[in-house]
C-alpha cells in the first residue's frame, strides 16, 4: 500500500457535466476532444466552492490533470437528488471513458456499489466511507477524530473565557468523529473548559452542509454564550461560522482544508486560528496516479495523523507564535502516534 500526504491548497471555480442537467446538476457542455479523459470526480453536498472538503478533492484532480495531461471532469450534485441520480451520474462518467471515477463523500456509497458492479473495468473511489467491498472500489477514509483532538488541544490552550464551541453540519456518525476528538482534546487539556455543541440539521436533511446562514446563526448563539473559540465541521455552512467569529473578533478553527489560505475567506482570515486538515487532495491524486500507472490502489486506504493524512494547518502566524499551544499540540500528536492516547470516535 502506498502512503501519500501533504495537504494541497484548495481551488475554487465551477464546472459540471451536461448529460442530464435535471438529474445531475451539471451546466457545462461535453467536450468533443480526443484528449485522454482521465479521472472524474462527483461532488458531495455543497459542491465546488465550499472552501473545504469538495475543493480539496478538486485540487487533487487539478494536480493530476497538470501532471498527466488528461482532460478530467468534475460534476456538481443537484438539490434533493436520490441515489438513482448518483448511480446515473457515475455510470455515465464511466461510459464516457473516465477512470477512475471518484465519489466525494459517504453519500455515494450505495451508488458506487451499484456502478462498480456495472462497470467492472473502471476503478471507483469513495471518500469517507469504508463499507463498499468490491475489487474495483477504493475506500479512502481518514482518522478525523485524531486531527480534531489536536483542534481541541488548540482551543483549550487559546480560550480566555473557558468556553469553546463545536458546530457540526449534520448529526451523522462521520461528523460525530469530529465532535468526539475535539471534546476529548479539550477536556484532556483543561477539564474546566465548557463546550457548547450544536448540529445544524438531522438526517435525512443534509442541508447542514450547504447553508452558511445556519452555520452563522449557530456560531452567533455560542459566541453570545461566552464561547471565544469555535470549531466547525460543516462544509459550506462553515463559512457562516467563520463569518460570525470574525464579526465578534473571536477565534474559529476551520476544517478539511487550510481555510486561512482560502482567497474567498481572506477578509476573515485573521480570525481563523488554524484548520483541522484532511488530505483529501492527496488521496484523490494518489488514486488517479495509481490508475495512470496501471496499478490501481485497492481496498481501504486509511489516512491518519502518523502519515499527515490529518493534522493542523499552521498558516496563521498567530497560531505558530503561541509557544505553549505549539508544545501542547506536538506532545498530543506524538502521544497519539505512539499509542499513549487513544482518541474516541463517538462522544
Amino acid at each position: 500500500m502506498r502512503r501519500f500526504s501533504k495537504v494541497a491548497a484548495a481551488v475554487t471555480a465551477t464546472a459540471a457535466l451536461a448529460f442530464t442537467t435535471a438529474a445531475c446538476g451539471g451546466t457545462s457542455t461535453e467536450s468533443d476532444s480526443d484528449e485522454e479523459k482521465g479521472a472524474a470526480i462527483a461532488y458531495d453536498v455543497g459542491g465546488r466552492g465550499d472552501q473545504s472538503f469538495n475543493d480539496a478533492a478538486f485540487a487533487g484532480l487539478e494536480k493530476a490533470k497538470k501532471e498527466f495531461g488528461f482532460e478530467g471532469r468534475d460534476v456538481e450534485p443537484s438539490d434533493g437528488e436520490a441515489d438513482a441520480d448518483k448511480v446515473n451520474r457515475l455510470n455515465e462518467l464511466a461510459r464516457q471513458g473516465y477512470n477512475p471515477v471518484i465519489g466525494v463523500g459517504f453519500a455515494y456509497a450505495a451508488a458506487i456499489e451499484d456502478a462498480a458492479k456495472k462497470n467492472p473495468d473502471v476503478t471507483f473511489g469513495l471518500i469517507d466511507d469504508d463499507t463498499v467491498k468490491a475489487d474495483n472500489v477504493v475506500n479512502m477514509v481518514f482518522t478525523e477524530e485524531q486531527g480534531s483532538y489536536l483542534a481541541g488541544v488548540a482551543a483549550a490552550k487559546t480560550t480566555e473565557t473557558k468556553t469553546v464551541g463545536f458546530v457540526g453540519g449534520v448529526e451523522i456518525p462521520l461528523i460525530k468523529k469530529f465532535e468526539a476528538g475535539f471534546v476529548q482534546g479539550v477536556k484532556d487539556t483543561d477539564d474546566s473548559v465548557e463546550i457548547k455543541r450544536q448540529y445544524l440539521t438531522q438526517p435525512p436533511d443534509m442541508g447542514g452542509f450547504s447553508k452558511p446562514d445556519l452555520g452563522k446563526a449557530a456560531a452567533q448563539g455560542q459566541l453570545d454564550d461566552d464561547a471565544d473559540v469555535v470549531y466547525h465541521a460543516a462544509g459550506l455552512a462553515g463559512q457562516g461560522v467563520i463569518e460570525a467569529a470574525a464579526a465578534k473578533d473571536k477565534w474559529v478553527i476551520g476544517v478539511d482544508s487550510d481555510q486561512y489560505s482560502q482567497k474567498t475567506l481572506a477578509k476573515f482570515k485573521d480570525s481563523i486560528l488554524t484548520s483541522m486538515t484532511k488530505d483529501v487532495s492527496g488521496a484523490v491524486y494518489a488514486l488517479i496516479e495509481s490508475v495512470q500507472d496501471g496499478k490501481p490502489l485497492e481496498g481501504v486506504q486509511r489516512f491518519s495523523l502518523e502519515d499527515d493524512g490529518v493534522g493542523l494547518a499552521d498558516s496563521n502566524p498567530a497560531f505558530t507564535e503561541m509557544t505553549e499551544l505549539q508544545d501542547a499540540v506536538k506532545k498530543a500528536k506524538d502521544e497519539i502516534i505512539d499509542g499513549k492516547i487513544t482518541v474516541k470516535t463517538s462522544p
